[in-house]
């Protein structure tokens, strides 16, 4: 199987279609284009790309929807989210900056670090 290479911008795609399809049952450019404050047009060419790396399908002007191997992509990327996300709240960050800066961080950051990360989580959380 070819390895996935995804930009910060694809996997923020990929995340909020997992996150809309959660809250709205079905996701529409123009939904991603309103949650992510972008232009219909990148919306389209983003989902081209994610659809040639068989993350997302997408009959033309229809809805889009995850594969399964999008769904697992996706998943992955939200719940690095939340890790970081939750980090920064346990270690007092309000809960606004936290979901800002962990969109920032959960793009950079090593597995190794992530790991060391959720490894505090459990600790602070006991």
């Amino acid at each position: 199987m070819n390895s996935i290479k995804l930009t910060k911008s694809l996997e923020d795609y990929l995340e909020m279609v997992l996150i809309l399809r959660k809250t709205l049952g079905k996701v529409r450019v123009k939904d991603l284009a309103s949650a992510l404050s972008v232009k219909m047009p990148s919306v389209a060419k983003a989902v081209n790309l994610l659809k040639q790396q068989k993350l997302v399908n997408q009959e033309s002007y229809g809805d889009i929807e995850l594969t399964t191997l999008g769904e697992t992509t996706a998943k992955k990327i939200l719940s690095r989210h939340l890790l970081l996300k939750n980090f920064l709240m346990n270690i007092g960050v309000t809960e606004e900056v936290a979901n800002e800066e962990a969109c920032l961080m959960e793009h950079i950051l090593s597995p190794e670090t992530l790991d060391c990360i959720e490894t505090f989580n459990k600790k602070f959380e006991k």
